[in-house]
Order: structure tokens, then sequence, then C-alpha cells
């Protein structure tokens, strides 16, 4: 196994971040995501108040995951929205759970109430990773549409903090 280290992702991050999130939007499938982003996105995200940005890597610096949280836009703001991704063909190496076990006391410390994901129906890993951290159902959005048009069904899952 690939040793990995966990750490608060910075601006200087946001390059490799966008490559890595873009070649996941790329495979299709995964993330409601459906355009590229680009570096500058993700600094802009990372400037929002109170989000909370964690980046898993390899010895070598490589990144291989990153999760970040920011206050839920309806929900109130003591719920935190987790989004989480690893590198394609790198999964299975435990990056989202040593992602998680960063982000946990950072909401908690941010004053966090609740973390909510909304993983899309069709995502088996998505739904199995937030299961086995804990998450569990209390809703589901269907018919959500992706910029693209195409209609998804959302599994809405929550882990209290």
């Amino acid at each position: 196994m690939t040793p990995l280290s966990v750490r608060r992702a910075g601006p200087l991050d946001a390059r490799p971040m966008a490559e890595l999130l873009n070649a996941v939007i790329a495979l299709g499938g995964t993330t409601a995501m459906t355009s590229p982003a680009s570096a500058d996105t993700l600094r802009d995200w990372m400037a929002r108040p109170r989000a909370i940005w964690h980046l898993a890597e390899d010895p070598e610096g490589e990144v291989l995951g990153f999760q970040w949280v920011d206050p839920h836009p309806t929900l109130g703001a003591d719920v935190a929205q987790i989004s989480s991704f690893a590198r394609p063909g790198r999964t299975g190496l435990g990056i989202g759970s040593v992602l998680f076990e960063a982000t946990k006391p950072a909401c908690r410390a941010e004053g966090y109430v609740w973390i909510n994901a909304e993983i899309r129906a069709d995502n088996s890993g998505g739904l199995i990773y937030y299961q086995s951290r804990g998450f569990e159902d209390w809703g589901r959005l269907e018919n959500y549409r992706l910029a693209t048009g195409q209609l998804v069904d959302k599994v809405l899952k929550r882990y209290d903090l």
C-alpha cells in the first residue's frame, strides 16, 4: 500500500487538484460536475468563508485525492456540504478514509453540526464510500438536471458530528 500523507490544501495546490478533478469529470458518471474546472476556480472555492480543504498525497508529492466542505447553500450554517475525489486508477488505497479522518475534526472546530453528501444514485463507489464512513440516508433528489441536460437521481446522506 502506498504511504499517504494528508494536509490542509492551499492556493498553490489548486493546479494539481484541478487536474485531478478534471480527470474525474472527463471519465463521467461519478460527479454532477460536467465541465472542467480551472485552478483559478478552485482557488475561488477555497477562499469561501468556512471552506475546509484537505488533500492526500504520496511520498513524491503526487496529489492522490482531495476533499472539501463548505456551508450548504440551503440547509443552514451548521451544515457542511462535502465533496470527495480520488485520482482515477488510484482508488481503493485508503485515500478517502484518511481524508475524512482529517475533515471530521476540522468540521467540528469550524462549528458544523452535520455533513451532507449528495451522491449520484448511479455512483456505486461513492455510495459505498460514504456509507462506509458512517453516513446515513436521509433523502433523495429525483431527476436532478446536470449542466449537460442529463437527468440523474441523487442520494442524500448525512453524517452527524
